[in-house]
């Protein structure tokens, strides 16, 4: 009797460890951990191309839809719409911290067109081109 209560206290603590090191390691809480730090960080499941990506930078949460399209050798993605989660967040983020992010996410989708929605889309087209 005393080997089974045994038995279930180090199945229930390995149990405990599993799901535990699974938090930790669970890559929507170290997207928020990086938003809460104003780090940059993206989520994305590149294999799901339906699946939108997330970015967070200097506090601001963006999000990001693919769109899948035709290459000359390949099916990939052509293009992606960004906007930021929260726009009154913007607060403070300059023209060089939005092409901070879009070499970030060409750097995963190198062959993609970045299109901002308003009021990034506004603020980008104001700037000049460096």
């Amino acid at each position: 009797m005393l080997w089974i209560l045994r038995l279930i206290l180090f199945a229930s603590i390995i149990f405990l460890l599993y799901r535990t090191v699974r938090y930790l390691l669970h890559p929507k809480r170290k997207l928020e951990l990086a938003h809460e730090q104003k780090r940059f960080f993206l989520l994305d499941d590149q294999e799901n191309v339906r699946k939108n990506f997330l970015v967070t930078y200097k506090g601001v949460m963006f999000e990001g839809e693919k769109y899948l399209g035709t290459t000359e050798y390949a099916f990939e993605v052509v293009s992606i719409f960004m906007w930021p989660k929260n726009s009154a967040a913007l607060k403070g983020l300059s023209y060089e911290d939005f092409l901070v992010i879009e070499n970030e996410i060409h750097e995963l989708y190198p062959g993609a067109a970045i299109s901002w929605k308003s009021p990034v889309k506004e603020f980008m087209e104001k700037q000049p081109e460096l």
